[in-house]
């Protein structure tokens, strides 16, 4: 039998899970990881995407826009900026998610005028919505941006 951690996952709206895993995959901001048993101390910001997180339980997927994840040998706190159970997530959800990233990639145009580094984040932000909608099998809805 595998080694289990306490997980939890908190939104501002509210608390989605307290459950206890053997593993979280989670979209950092430098890559995928997957916290487990044993981890070393890690803080890592989040990028949009979708949290995997496997247990005794079974199988429970999140969809999160941002936020950090503090991983420890014996528990895995994710404090996501947006998060929905990937089985609840709607086509309004990631339409609404992917206009809050191209609103703020253009707030960012204006005020930075294309340069580098906010711009940037900006529009990978925006990059990174869009392909979270496509890997949950949801139409982005943005042809162009």
């Amino acid at each position: 039998m595998a080694e289990t951690v306490q997980f939890d996952l908190v939104s501002p709206e509210r608390s989605l899970a307290s459950l206890v895993v053997e593993q979280v995959q989670i979209p950092g901001a430098d890559g995928d990881m997957t916290a487990m048993a044993g981890h070393a101390p890690t803080i890592t910001t989040l990028r949009p995407g979708v949290l995997h997180v496997s247990g005794p339980e079974g199988e429970i997927e999140y969809v999160v826009t941002g936020g950090f994840a503090e991983i420890s040998a014996t528990s895995i706190s994710v404090l996501a900026e947006r998060a929905i159970p990937r089985a609840d997530v709607t086509q309004e959800d990631i339409d609404s998610m992917v206009q809050a990233a191209a609103d703020a990639l253009n707030k960012a145009k204006e005020f930075f005028h294309n340069e580098p580094g906010p711009v940037d984040d900006a529009a990978k932000l925006l990059a990174d919505m869009v392909a979270m909608g496509t890997h949950i099998g949801l139409d982005p809805n943005q042809p162009n941006f």
